[in-house]
């Protein structure tokens, strides 16, 4: 979802509180905090040599001591529009960094309107290889692991991709 998707949602309720869905079915403990908005740019060169860029819109999840905190679509759109100028663009992803023993971010899915609330349902990451025309095999033989035929790869070393 991006920032101008979400933005739209929270302003068509502006009255509803929000609730944070992860992906296991989980939620977020209602009396979460969005402490920060950001952009987040990601400058790297992928195992194929290929110069990439990912920028994000980024908010982080807290859950505080207080445990009567709720926070509302309007207080969300609030907090957006104050992290206005960081973003030349709207079509930027948002995601939600949340601690649970591990910080991770998770990349905004959709919202919807249940259990009486908005609810941002969030999506895994996933790690991917982004040069597979030059990593993995051309014909996988049943059984083999990748990196058996990713041996003489020029992108990954010797060892392949993986």
């Amino acid at each position: 979802m991006t920032l101008t998707e979400l933005k739209r949602a929270l302003s068509a309720d502006p009255a509803q509180q929000l609730r944070l869905r992860l992906p296991g079915g989980d939620a977020v403990p209602v009396s979460f905090h969005i402490t920060e908005v950001g952009q987040v740019t990601k400058d790297f060169i992928d195992c194929g040599g290929t110069r990439r860029q990912v920028v994000t819109c980024q908010l982080q999840a807290w859950v505080g001591p207080d445990a009567e905190h709720r926070i509302s679509a309007d207080k969300l759109l609030g907090i957006l529009e104050k992290g206005a100028g960081l973003f030349a663009s709207g079509e930027v992803p948002v995601e939600i960094e949340y601690e649970q023993a591990l910080i991770s971010q998770y990349p905004v899915a959709g919202v919807e309107v249940a259990e009486g609330a908005l609810v941002l349902r969030l999506e895994s990451k996933h790690t991917d290889c982004l040069a597979k025309e030059l990593c993995l095999p051309r014909s996988p033989v049943a059984g083999m692991f990748r990196s058996a035929f990713a041996a003489a790869a020029p992108c990954c070393g010797p060892g392949g991709c993986d």
